[in-house]
């Protein structure tokens, strides 16, 4: 790569930062057109159905892609119910100080793929934004926190008995499903550190078990979508994450409405389920585990050892396949297999 950037890339800037201004003018003659347009009628209560009054209207500014815009936004207010609203936030999608939604997931995906501070210096360089390490840090938590907000909610609405029922009569045959874990130390500390004077910190102490928690995280994805690129070298056309920070319920509560949103629950559809130990699919006590999501009506393991570094012994390796069965109104199932004992060995 060149040390330095290529011409055109020079010439490209240039374009963006002569035309950046007019681009910002122009989007904030649009949202003016807006706010004078959505802001003549007075709402309904959302809780109650009467009529708000207004209040007051106040200057509110965010920051987008182009930079900071601003907007007089009314807000109402519910007599009755003492409920307050402002509808033309609502409409546009965003937040008072915020960052805009679409500049917010593009410093997301900077922070993804680099630090903090890079992220910013990067934001800069591509995007144009002037922005610190600490708002591409907001941008990261409070979209990472929505994310799990919507798998939470996702999950809760499939596993309620009176939620409608999604099953596609043209489901797929063999879906797999991959689950995983990963310990993280979390650093609680009473008091921030400073460093004063540029003196070398001494090391934190060790991390105690107690404030240890596990990041569980499933992948699913159809073994039909399975395409060669190249000879030998297989890849998928999509795979769905799915990823939460708790124990093996959790995760498979979100496995199973995201399952189910997908539309690839059948009548027929067999679940083979890939894990580093049966204990993620074999069945456990009633109203845990798989039995809670209803993916089982038979189950069948083929387990080759336990321990995969000690001599003697054959590797770890355990698969499940789990075949999916409609419940009425419920999402229990009836019971799950004990595991099957294999009777050969790798390595014979």
């Amino acid at each position: 790569m060149a040390e330095q950037a290529s011409q055109f890339m020079l010439l490209e800037r240039a374009v963006e930062q002569e035309y950046r201004p007019l681009m910002l003018a122009e989007l904030q003659r649009r949202v003016d057109a807006v706010a004078q347009t959505a802001q003549t009628t007075e709402p309904a209560c959302p809780r109650c159905g009467r009529t708000m009054g207004r209040k007051d209207t106040r200057p509110v500014s965010w920051l987008a892609r182009f930079g900071r815009l601003s907007a007089p936004v009314s807000r109402f207010v519910c007599r009755a119910c003492h409920r307050q609203c402002r509808p033309l936030l609502d409409l546009l999608g965003v937040e008072p100080g915020r960052i805009s939604g679409s500049l917010a997931r593009l410093l997301a995906l900077l922070a993804a793929v680099a630090p903090y501070s890079l992220a910013a210096r990067l934001a800069w360089l591509l995007l144009g934004v002037d922005v610190n390490a600490m708002g591409v840090w907001r941008a990261a938590q409070r979209l990472g926190q929505a994310a799990a907000d919507y798998g939470e909610g996702l999950s809760a609405y499939h596993a309620d008995s009176r939620s409608q029922a999604i099953v596609n009569p043209h489901g797929p045959q063999t879906v797999v499903l991959s689950v995983d874990g990963c310990a993280l130390g979390m650093q609680v500390r009473a008091r921030r550190r400073r460093r004063k004077n540029g003196e070398k910190l001494p090391p934190l102490p060790a991390v105690p078990d107690g404030h240890f928690r596990e990041v569980k995280t499933g992948v699913l994805l159809l073994p039909d979508e399975r395409v060669e690129t190249s000879p030998g070298r297989h890849s998928l056309v999509r795979r769905f994450l799915v990823s939460c920070l708790g124990d093996a319920d959790a995760i498979f509560h979100r496995l199973y409405g995201q399952l189910r949103e997908l539309g690839w629950m059948g009548a027929n559809t067999t679940v083979v389920i890939v894990g580093d130990g049966a204990e993620c699919a074999i069945a456990r006590k009633r109203g845990s585990g798989i039995e809670r999501h209803g993916l089982s009506a038979a189950v069948r393991f083929s387990t080759f050892g336990m321990h995969w570094n000690m001599p003697g012994v054959t590797p770890a390796c355990a698969t499940a396949t789990v075949r999916h069965r409609r419940t009425a109104g419920c999402i229990r199932s009836p019971r799950i297999c004990a595991p099957v004992k294999c009777r050969t060995s790798l390595r014979g």
